[in-house]
């Protein structure tokens, strides 16, 4: 499938009913690496599916520490899925595919991964988008619950123990409603801000950038500034025209709520214009 291929089929499944969350992240994934095909999807959600497999059946209804604990022994244990200080300097940890292959990743992607496992397996499990850090849920996030921290192979984790360890990264408490279940394209953004913030600090990247920039575009739901963003990188690259094009088009959506500040994009514009000459 070709690229702008995929980029439909990104901006189909972001408009499902029920977004496939795997699928998603695989699209996100061959991006970075053309050569993942539908061979290589398939391959991922058989992966899943084999891992569902091995979970015991313990039914929906079962205690919330009981589908944590299982899962937490067979990723966390059996299957060695845990995280490393190093996934933070790794593109491969945003990347399904890789992590499914190399059991390491990012917070977020170890929780796709068990989030999948799990849903499979007809747990009620959900994610929990934690300031800095990705968990995961069982049973009722408004009631009796269990988190689970994939990163640190599945440990158990009460609420005040999650907000210890968000305050300890980010230096901020939690309010109550940052344990509440995060929506799947919610998840799909987080997953693309990781890597657009990978690519930021690597000048050299600002390819991966780009396409981490178009694809959140593509989500039904996305900050208005990423338009901003988007032009900017097209004039850096040396996509003056397209780029001009952008700012311009994102100044007139500023015009009516920061006036001072379209103008400002308006000069960037002509700017961009400016370097054609």
């Amino acid at each position: 499938m070709t690229d702008s291929g995929n980029r439909r089929r990104f901006a189909a499944a972001a408009r499902e009913e029920r977004p496939d969350l795997a699928l998603l992240c695989l699209l996100i994934a061959a991006e970075a690496d053309p050569a993942l095909d539908e061979a290589g999807f398939d391959s991922a959600q058989m992966e899943l599916d084999r891992l569902a497999g091995l979970l015991p059946a313990l039914g929906r209804y079962a205690e919330p520490t009981r589908w944590a604990a299982a899962l937490a022994r067979l990723l966390g244990v059996d299957c060695g899925f845990h995280g490393t200080p190093a996934e933070y300097r790794r593109l491969e940890s945003s990347l399904l595919d890789q992590v499914l292959r190399r059991r390491r990743g990012l917070p977020i992607l170890l929780s796709v991964v068990w989030l999948e496992v799990a849903r499979r397996a007809g747990a009620p499990v959900y994610g929990v988008a934690l300031p800095g850090h990705f968990v995961v849920g069982f049973g009722d996030p408004y009631g009796v619950h269990a988190l689970a921290d994939p990163f640190d192979g599945g440990r158990l984790l009460t609420e005040e123990e999650a907000g210890q360890l968000v305050a300890g990264a980010t230096g901020a408490p939690l309010p109550a409603t940052a344990f509440a279940p995060a929506d799947p394209l919610e998840i799909v953004l987080r997953v693309l801000n990781n890597i657009r913030a990978w690519a930021a600090a690597r000048p050299e990247r600002s390819g991966v950038r780009l396409w981490a920039v178009e694809l959140s575009l593509l989500l039904p739901s996305h900050p208005a500034r990423l338009r901003y963003e988007h032009a900017e990188l097209l004039v850096e690259r040396g996509d003056f025209i397209r780029g001009a094009r952008e700012l311009e088009e994102y100044a007139q959506v500023l015009a009516t709520v920061q006036p001072e500040a379209a103008e400002t994009v308006r000069h960037q514009a002509l700017a961009a214009r400016a370097m054609l000459n």
